[in-house]
């Protein structure tokens, strides 16, 4: 299988929790899927349907920290301004704290390798969650994947049903997809978000499974395991990256 391979450095960002307004916004610690998606349309120039492509990553960061930010809070209001004009509108300044992910990498693969030259020229700038994150791209080309029974993961996104295999990772409510013709109607999926590295002989197997995985064999390898890529989607059914043999 041929993979486009995309390696995207920058310098902060962060992937904000929808659901906290005030107070604080934490980071999700690694991108999750609607932000890939959304970083493809940019670099390709338009949205295109989320069945075009599939996508598996290895994302890394220097260190983490907290930025002081506010917000304006309006609400309706009534009367008259100092100057006469009538007053529709008043609001309070709310501080935050924001959750920054430091100097992050992101080792994206798309099974889309005809799209190399859009990501060789892309049509917006380079961002990677926020639009002031700016980054920019270090490496693209396509590389040939290999399947292969002894991968590690590390720093990726798992489906939900592998928590039941692995040794390691935390099941966590994700953005999986924004529909930005229906009003930004959002869809959420669960995830097995894993920072720590498993391999695939730690991994449980039920019954006569014989997993085989897509590896990269481009990437370092670790006692003899290459890195193991799981391709995700945006819709549809569970996500289907293993063979059985």
């Amino acid at each position: 299988m041929q993979a486009l391979k995309i390696v995207l450095e920058g310098v902060t960002t962060s992937f904000r929790y929808p659901h906290f307004m005030l107070g604080v916004q934490p980071s999700f610690p690694l991108p999750p899927p609607a932000t890939i998606y959304g970083h493809v349309c940019s670099a390709l120039g338009e949205w295109v349907e989320p069945e075009a492509f599939r996508f598996a990553y290895h994302f890394t960061v220097a260190g983490e920290g907290q930025d002081l930010e506010h917000i304006h809070v309006l609400s309706a209001s009534s009367g008259k301004l100092p100057g006469g004009e009538r007053k529709v509108l008043e609001g309070n300044v709310n501080p935050f704290k924001r959750h920054i992910l430091l100097f992050p990498r992101l080792v994206l693969y798309l099974d889309r390798p005809d799209w190399i030259d859009a990501f060789r020229h892309p049509r917006y700038p380079v961002v990677l969650g926020r639009s002031q994150d700016l980054a920019a791209y270090t490496q693209i080309e396509v590389v040939t994947l290999q399947q292969t029974d002894r991968v590690y993961f590390e720093h990726t996104l798992l489906p939900f049903a592998m928590a039941t295999q692995a040794p390691a990772g935390v099941v966590t409510l994700m953005p999986r997809w924004i529909n930005y013709r229906d009003r930004r109607r959002p869809t959420f999926a669960r995830y097995l978000v894993l920072r720590e590295r498993i391999t695939s002989a730690q991994m449980l197997r039920f019954g006569e499974q014989h997993p085989v995985y897509w590896s990269d064999p481009t990437a370092p390898q670790v006692n003899g395991f290459g890195l193991g890529l799981w391709f995700h989607t945006f819709v549809g059914a569970a996500d289907e990256a293993i063979t059985m043999a």
